[in-house]
């Protein structure tokens, strides 16, 4: 679901700690990759048993660890690229908009997301400004 209707559906302090706690879900995920790297290395060292068993462990742990981390990375920078936008110019209340419209760009641009963004009003005091994502 784009970012503009996530929001606007469930409202910007929600979206954003459901973008945290997703994040860090992928931390989670990337200290058990951790803990089993370290427990397929510990096996590998051990005398006979199946070392290349114990290697595919390792490779497949770094591959899904290097990803976990990647996404972690990924979620929490938007969020907060995001979040520090959320301030109102006028009446500096944060969180308190609404989504009035978005604009996402096609074609080539949409791989880059170069000039997306949104247009919010602030439910206090009616202000509007443009939060870039």
């Amino acid at each position: 679901m784009a970012i503009p209707a996530s929001i606007q559906r469930r409202g910007f302090r929600k979206w954003y700690e459901r973008e945290l706690l997703i994040g860090h879900s992928h931390l989670v995920l990337l200290l058990l990759c951790v803990v089993t790297l370290f427990g397929a290395m510990e096996a590998f060292s051990a005398p006979g048993g199946a070392k290349a068993l114990m290697a595919v462990c390792v490779l497949v742990a770094c591959a899904i660890g290097l990803w976990a981390l990647r996404r972690y990375l990924f979620l929490l920078t938007r969020a907060e690229f995001i979040a520090n936008q959320a301030v109102c110019g006028q009446c500096q209340a944060y969180g308190r908009w609404a989504v009035e419209s978005s604009r996402e760009p096609t074609g080539a641009r949409a791989e880059t997301a170069d000039g997306s963004y949104m247009v919010v009003c602030c439910k206090r005091c009616g202000g509007r400004w443009q939060i870039d994502w």
